[in-house]
């Protein structure tokens, strides 16, 4: 081996010697900080992030949003969905500056105040949440079909929640859920609110 090039050298069990290269890869340079503005739940928002920031790092990182689940970062269990304009997205998938300026709505961002959406009141009387991982990616996503379509069929229901991944309820809770919150939409009746204000339920991060 010429002088010079990088290399170590031991004794192999033979009495042999073995020269083994040494590669230095370059330092890779850090990501820049760009601002970031979008409407999250109602509220505008404005961040710096850095530019290859995905859109689930800086709901729950930056805004404050953990009901935006992180599950297998590759886009395949529906934990992160959020709505980006009213329309399901995954938001492991998304750059968060693909999204400048859009409309975010997740979980935090589907009561009214105390007031439950339809599909969060059902899916706590049917049975549709159980160890409640996977919930807040079904409940947007299934939000937005309902806004959509107030009257899906169960053919709808299960073509809308194909790429959310349930690994407790078998799924049948969640359809039963959806079809009684249609229901209750469909009927125009009000859920009686029975949470009694005593926090804010959607504390976010102070800016």
């Amino acid at each position: 081996m010429e002088d010079g090039e990088p290399n170590a050298q031991m004794g192999s069990p033979c009495g042999e010697d073995v020269r083994m290269s040494v590669i230095r890869l370059p330092m890779l340079p850090g990501s820049e900080k760009i601002p970031w503005k979008a409407n999250v739940n109602g509220k505008e928002i404005s961040k710096h992030v850095e530019s290859n920031a995905i859109l689930l790092d800086v709901l729950r990182d930056q805004v404050g949003t953990l009901g935006v689940k992180r599950g297998c970062d590759m886009g395949t269990c529906g934990c992160c969905s959020v709505l980006v304009n009213g329309k399901p997205k995954l938001s492991c998938l998304v750059l968060a500056q693909e999204v400048q300026s859009c409309e975010i709505t997740t979980v935090e961002g589907l009561a009214d105040g105390h007031h439950l959406h339809p599909i969060q009141e059902m899916f706590s009387e049917y049975g549709g949440s159980q160890c409640g991982f996977c919930t807040p990616g079904f409940l947007v996503v299934i939000s937005s079909l309902l806004d959509e379509n107030p009257t899906p069929n169960e053919s709808e229901i299960k073509n809308a929640i194909e790429g959310n991944l349930c690994r407790c309820t078998g799924y049948q809770q969640i359809v039963d859920s959806v079809k009684a919150a249609s229901e209750l939409l469909v009927s125009g009746k009000n859920i009686e609110n029975i949470t009694d204000p005593k926090s804010n339920p959607n504390p976010g991060f102070e800016n």
